[in-house]
């Protein structure tokens, strides 16, 4: 039988400016395991801006979201714009501020703001194909403003100001502790706070393993 194909879209390298590299390392690791093959992509984009993670101060310089997210893939990525659909059986977002900055415009503008086009387009399909979907930590922000219309049941940690934002876009949300994920059986996708409530890596592995072993059964 052929592995399935599980989708990882990044959005850059860090957690303040890109993806979160425990989450997405832990998301990797828990498709492998499970026998599956991670297809890791991202769009070919400037990042937002760039982030010093010793002092968490902006800097002068400028990166790119899929050079970035290379770091992480160890160079086997695509741009998000060559990957086609029917090719996946599902798709996870990690975490990390760049779901939030580089993916949508969420973190600049609340819910006020857009979603990168090629990411919205690749998540409606993905919707429209009956495959489902995982978001990490922050990620279903972006989850959230692209499928709005579909009004999805998402978690998204505690933050009252968040989770305010995204029930004014439509959006159900759930509260889950940190190992928990919400599934939204409806839109087939499936949620985990991770980091938005863990301290540690290994309380935030519990519910990555769980988000990916759903994504991986609801693909069935």
């Amino acid at each position: 039988m052929a592995k399935k194909k599980i989708g990882v879209l990044l959005s850059g390298c860090g957690v303040y400016d890109g993806t979160e590299i425990h989450e997405s390392v832990l998301t990797l690791f828990f498709i492998d395991q499970s026998n599956a093959e991670a297809v890791c992509f991202a769009p070919d984009i400037p990042q937002a801006h760039v982030v010093n993670h010793l002092t968490q101060e902006e800097m002068s310089e400028t990166r790119n979201v899929l050079v970035e997210s290379a770091r992480i893939a160890r160079g086997q990525i695509w741009n998000i714009d060559e990957v086609d659909v029917a090719e996946l059986d599902a798709v996870i977002l990690p975490g990390g501020f760049g779901a939030a900055k580089n993916l949508s415009e969420f973190a600049f503008k609340g819910p006020q703001g857009k979603v990168n086009e090629s990411v919205a387009s690749f998540l409606k399909k993905m919707i429209e194909a009956g495959k489902p979907l995982g978001a990490l930590c922050i990620a279903p922000v972006a989850v959230g403003m692209a499928l709005k219309d579909r009004s999805p049941e998402l978690t998204i940690g505690s933050e009252p100001e968040v989770i305010e934002a995204l029930n004014a876009l439509g959006v159900k949300h759930a509260l889950c502790k940190v190992d928990e994920i919400c599934v939204d059986s409806k839109n087939s996708i499936v949620t985990t706070p991770a980091y938005m409530l863990g301290s540690g890596i290994a309380d935030v592995a519990t519910g990555i393993q769980k988000l990916v072993e759903k994504v991986i059964e609801m693909t069935q």
